[in-house]
């Protein structure tokens, strides 16, 4: 069975325009690096294929976000893609960097993220699918506290902003018209203690995480969505550098294959049985020394994974299939790039060519509902 070694933290990533000082230099490697190990095709006899060994990045710590990709490790979906390893490797991270370095093949990422790297650097990426067709990003706040509930309301409170998550904030002041300094951005960890503690009026939060934490803590929050307020784009998108995406096709319709059976199986199992899979995934990775938050609440773990499932299926995705893209949820996801500054097109941000290609060939993985 594929094995799934956790990797220990890497540190927070900054700005992703400050990662991306070293795109250039990174691209120089990009074509000894980009195909690694798992570029095998399906042997002509009909035997099944060999891939090799594989590593994504995940965007966030290993919880509900990824309880897709851990039932495409329990279930064999990955094995059965023709995959001996997949390493998927905790973040918090946006992963543009180490696709350019090419030490992972893929990245759960999100379109500020990729976006800002595409437009300021033309850095050679492509979004490929998405899991979440709404962002889960919020700006989270106490109702009697900071009591956020518009844009405007941001003016003149302490925000605090993750490292990591500060070039998308900087898209949704963009968005709004709002100038970095008619507020104060206030460093913060993933930990939203000094939220509860009156530290600052705002807090960057995911919708699916953090806003369900303090509200189940009892206290009585308010969220301004991002996906509400100017910035309706994708994320936990799959991404892949160009050269990669060219020179491995066949691998990436294996591996999206498998991710598609272990994201339906987060909607055809009981939610107890998925939060049972998700603590134990954690737990593992707590051992191996990646960044946790101490042991998961089940009850929370469980609200979040009903949470996510907002986030990941519209009626489009009934219609077309889970990951994909529509024409008009890119041209949202592009015209929120292009109010934060960042102006592209469809084909420079992109390929959604072989998920439709997928779901052209197994028109049954549509079906994900139970």
């Amino acid at each position: 069975m594929a094995s799934h070694p956790t990797a220990a933290r890497r540190g927070l990533r900054g700005r992703i325009l400050a990662l991306a000082v070293g795109l250039a230099a990174s691209s120089l490697v990009l074509g000894a690096c980009a195909t690694s190990s798992g570029s095998a095709a399906p042997s002509g006899d009909g035997a099944a294929a060999s891939y090799g060994e594989i590593s994504v990045q995940y965007s966030w710590i290993k919880n509900e976000e990824f309880a897709g990709e851990f039932y495409a490790y329990d279930n064999g979906y990955y094995d059965e893609a023709g995959f001996s390893e997949v390493t998927g490797i905790a973040g918090p991270d946006t992963g543009v960097a180490k696709l350019l370095s090419g030490s992972v093949q893929f990245a759960l990422s999100d379109a500020a993220s990729v976006g800002a790297a595409v437009a300021e650097q033309d850095a050679p990426l492509k979004i490929i699918g998405t899991t979440f067709q709404k962002n889960p990003f919020t700006i989270l706040s106490l109702k009697d506290g900071g009591n956020i509930e518009t844009p405007e309301d941001l003016k003149g409170k302490k925000i605090g902003v993750q490292d990591s998550n500060a070039s998308v904030f900087a898209a949704l002041l963009a968005a709004n018209g709002i100038d970095p300094s008619e507020l104060e951005i206030v460093p913060v960890d993933f930990d939203p203690t000094p939220l509860i503690n009156g530290e600052v009026d705002g807090f960057m939060a995911y919708l699916t995480n953090e806003a369900i934490t303090v509200e189940l803590s009892g206290y009585p929050v308010t969220n301004l969505a991002y996906a509400e307020n100017g910035l309706p784009y994708v994320a936990e998108t799959f991404t892949v550098t160009d050269q990669y995406l060219a020179e491995n096709r066949d691998l990436i319709k294996a591996f999206l294959i498998a991710e598609i059976k272990g994201w339906t199986d987060v909607f055809t199992e009981p939610t107890a049985d998925t939060v049972d899979l998700v603590i134990k995934y954690y737990n593992e990775s707590a051992a191996a020394g990646d960044l946790t938050f101490g042991d998961l609440d089940p009850d929370k773990t469980g609200a979040a994974v009903d949470a996510e499932k907002l986030l990941i299926s519209t009626d489009e995705t009934e219609a077309n299939g889970l990951f994909t893209i529509s024409d008009a949820l890119k041209k949202q996801t592009l015209a929120s790039l292009k109010a934060s500054g960042w102006e592209l097109t469809a084909d420079q941000l992109f390929d959604t060519s072989i998920i439709d290609e997928i779901y052209s060939e197994n028109p049954e993985l549509k079906d994900y509902l139970p």
